[in-house]
């Protein structure tokens, strides 16, 4: 319902270059150029200005995005009201999340809505958290399970509404037969002098073990860094460190590897928030979305539900 070029503003404000936020949108980087050409006649003001090679947005770009964003937000809540009066959950829903979320709540909340609204068409992305506010804002998602990182939008950022979901322990990840294996629970600090996996620079999972380590008083030293926890169990399988894994995350069985649950204060723990486009959230389709979710999370013993 927001005029599309408004909406390439607002990608362009969240991508940076034209290229980026016409890849975005699935157009053309000279479609959204010309775009902006004509919102920029239209409203007589200059919205871009050139810095080197690059663009940058000018305050009346700014101050046409604050608007811009009221209006998404007010055209969202218009199609919750008017789908309110359809029969029935039907359409479409797209969900995401990152990589653990997904396998552990979001995939199995999907799978039951399919089966008890066979009109609705559901489909999933996996995605790095940042990149899944990316696609809400773009429109290739309705919801997403994200973590909150450095560089990710604020709380009160008004294109979208942030609802705590679910807080999940984080265990120490030990190779068979490591001295701290058999324990049946471990203090973070006796595991500091130890080698340690961790998430690459661009992974939240980097960010937690940093955290946690840091309020346990130490700096870890890192042996290797993956992507996935896959990668992180493998090199903690074969004797390259220990590292700290996520209660919802699937390990292959092949691997050799233990989970110790942690004690102390505090005991590291991920919390994880749905993500909605702000004004969506009385949407039928949407709102049956976040219930399945929330069924998911609740029937599981190992995590504690924040949403209640």
């Amino acid at each position: 319902m927001i005029d599309p070029r408004l909406q390439s503003l607002r990608v362009l404000r969240e991508q940076g270059t034209v290229t980026a936020a016409a890849a975005a949108l699935h157009l053309t980087p000279s479609t959204v150029s010309q775009q902006l050409r004509g919102l920029a006649r239209d409203f007589e003001v200059e919205l871009l200005e050139h810095v080197g090679r690059r663009v940058q947005l000018t305050p009346a770009a700014f101050a046409l995005l604050r608007h811009a964003d009221l209006l998404a937000a007010q055209g969202e809540l218009a199609r919750a009201e008017l789908a309110a009066h359809r029969a029935g959950i039907a359409g479409r829903l797209r969900l995401s999340a990152m990589p653990t979320a997904l396998a552990a709540v979001v995939a199995p909340a999907a799978a039951r809505l399919r089966d008890t609204h066979p009109s609705l068409s559901i489909s999933l992305i996996e995605d790095e958290s940042t990149h899944c506010f990316e696609l809400l804002l773009a429109g290739d998602c309705d919801i997403a399970v994200v973590l909150p990182a450095p560089g990710s939008p604020s709380a009160d950022d008004p294109r979208f509404e942030q609802r705590p979901l679910l807080a999940e322990p984080m265990d120490l990840l030990v190779p068979a037969g490591h001295r701290l294996a058999g324990r049946s629970d471990v203090q973070l600090i006796e595991a500091a002098a130890e080698p340690w996996i961790t998430g690459r620079d661009w992974i939240t999972h980097s960010l937690v073990v940093s955290a946690a380590c840091a309020a346990a008083g130490f700096t870890p030293r890192i042996a290797g860094q993956a992507v996935h926890f896959v990668g992180v169990s493998a090199m903690v399988a074969n004797g390259f460190g220990v590292s700290l894994i996520a209660r919802l995350a699937l390990i292959p069985p092949e691997l050799a590897v233990v989970r110790v649950p942690l004690r102390g204060d505090p005991v590291p723990i991920r919390r994880h928030l749905v993500a909605l486009r702000r004004g969506s959230a009385e949407h039928p389709v949407i709102a049956a979305g976040v219930a399945a979710i929330l069924a998911v999370c609740r029937e599981r013993a190992d995590i504690s539900v924040l949403d209640e």
